[in-house]
């Protein structure tokens, strides 16, 4: 009988493990399953007892998992998302402002240009002139048309923000039934991989859009907290993001019902990264941009005003500069004339003294925020250096956290994922095993039937 009991148990482990095996294979292509394997252990002989053992039996369904690489998968999540997110943007402003036909430099060289024209033929002609109105509505225009392309990408990344908000509370509360219902399965006794694997997909998915910290927790569940400390899944407990407020988003985290205040460029992961893109960049330029406009429009009019039009009254201010407003940042004043271009320094209608004070603006000095003094000439390249500079460390950046995720994700994979050709080598061993065990209960029934036909 002790052997019929070692053969029927080695049988039923063989049957488990087996069952384990054909779960890693049909999980094969399953994003972020992490394989399974039956631990045996012999089952020791009652103490006194002349049996060699009482056979074999399965003590738990084992999950391949490495804490610390996994823990590396989510940070190197967090980095992708903070650079992949930014890149984008920075990509088009690039292609805008970098563009000749479409670029601030040429808008101001143009301007400049027309005024030389004047210059050089002659100050009272009509359509010469007229160039000059012309070339300072297509200055106005260039100003326009950039600062649109930064309200537009202001407005795209406090969308993608809010909705960043949305998936994340949404990926927050799955994580904190998930882990209920972990702690319930482990108190039962009941298999928990699956949600287990599920959590942690979820968790990978939250770590891609901001960057956490997460700690192990005696009943299996995971508790999830930002990088600056505030949590966000305590056991079953979920907090709650929130986003405020229209062109000045403010942002906040409720848990247990207490409500902290956010600073969104230290959250990491896609929402930190949009936030320091906005903080850092976007808005840096657009104010560089807007000085630069007021500056060149303060200088055009007041040397305008200091001289003499056609008929010799005294000039007046070509640019009208609207601080306030969302489309039309710079424009020539409306109504404007050729006859009211202030060219004349003596009141002369031929004299050009005023005119050359006006082409020599080119080469002086403004001064921006962000850049510092440099001449009108090279504003805006500087501009465009800085934000090449910018996406240059960002491509790099990106790239590097590429390669980091890329190896963190074939480090779990290594540990956690199924190995077609392992499971081949399982399923054969498990099936010999089983079929071994079956022999040994065919024989102890031989000596079985044996032992009664003598007895009889």
């Amino acid at each position: 009988m002790s052997i019929l009991n070692n053969a029927l148990s080695g049988a039923v482990a063989s049957q488990l493990a087996l069952s384990a095996s054909s779960q890693n294979i049909a999980n094969l292509q399953t994003k972020g399953y992490t394989r399974q394997s039956a631990l045996l252990s012999a089952v020791a002989p009652a103490a006194g007892s002349s049996q060699a053992g009482n056979g074999v039996r399965v003590t738990e369904l084992m999950r391949f998992s490495d804490s610390y690489k996994t823990q590396q998968m989510w940070r190197s999540a967090s980095d992708l998302g903070a650079h992949s997110q930014t890149q984008p943007y920075l990509t088009q402003l690039e292609k805008v402002m970098g563009d000749d036909t479409a670029s601030l430099s040429s808008g101001v060289d143009g301007f400049f240009a027309a005024l030389n024209s004047v210059a050089g033929v002659d100050p009272t002609s009509t359509p010469l002139r007229q160039q000059v109105v012309t070339a300072a509505g297509l200055l106005a225009q260039r100003f326009n048309s950039m600062n649109n392309v930064y309200n537009a990408q202001l407005q795209s990344v406090r969308q993608q923000r809010s909705a960043l908000v949305d998936s994340a509370n949404t990926t927050i509360a799955s994580i904190a039934s998930l882990n209920a219902q972990i702690a319930n399965a482990n108190a039962t006794g009941s298999n928990p991989s699956a949600l287990i694997d599920a959590r942690d997909q979820a968790i990978d998915s939250l770590a891609g859009q901001m960057g956490l910290e997460v700690s192990d927790q005696p009943d299996g569940t995971r508790n999830v907290s930002l990088k600056t400390g505030q949590s966000l899944v305590l056991g079953g407990v979920a907090g709650k993001l929130s986003v405020s407020g229209g062109a000045a988003q403010t942002f906040t985290l409720t848990f247990a019902g207490t409500t902290f205040d956010l600073d969104t460029t230290k959250a990491g992961g896609q929402l930190g990264g949009l936030s320091v893109y906005e903080q850092d960049t976007l808005l840096p330029l657009q104010q560089g941009v807007a000085e630069m406009a007021q500056q060149i429009a303060d200088k055009v009019n007041t040397q305008l005003k200091a001289g003499y039009a056609m008929d010799g009254s005294a000039g007046k201010p070509l640019f009208v500069y609207n601080p306030g407003s969302t489309s039309n940042m710079l424009e020539v004043a409306d109504g404007y004339q050729t006859s009211d271009l202030a060219f004349s320094g003596d009141g002369k209608p031929g004299d050009t003294g005023n005119l050359q004070q006006l082409v020599a603006i080119k080469s002086q000095t403004i001064t921006m925020t962000k850049i510092g003094t440099v001449l009108i000439s090279d504003a805006d390249t500087q501009l465009v250096g800085r934000l090449a500079v910018d996406s240059q460390q960002n491509k790099g950046a990106l790239k590097t956290a590429q390669t980091m995720r890329d190896q963190a994700v074939a480090d779990w994979q290594s540990t956690s994922g199924v190995n077609q050709d392992e499971e081949a080598v399982h399923l054969v061993e498990y099936q010999n095993m089983y079929q071994a065990n079956m022999k040994v209960m065919s024989v102890a029934n031989a000596l079985f039937d044996a032992t009664l036909q003598m007895m009889g």
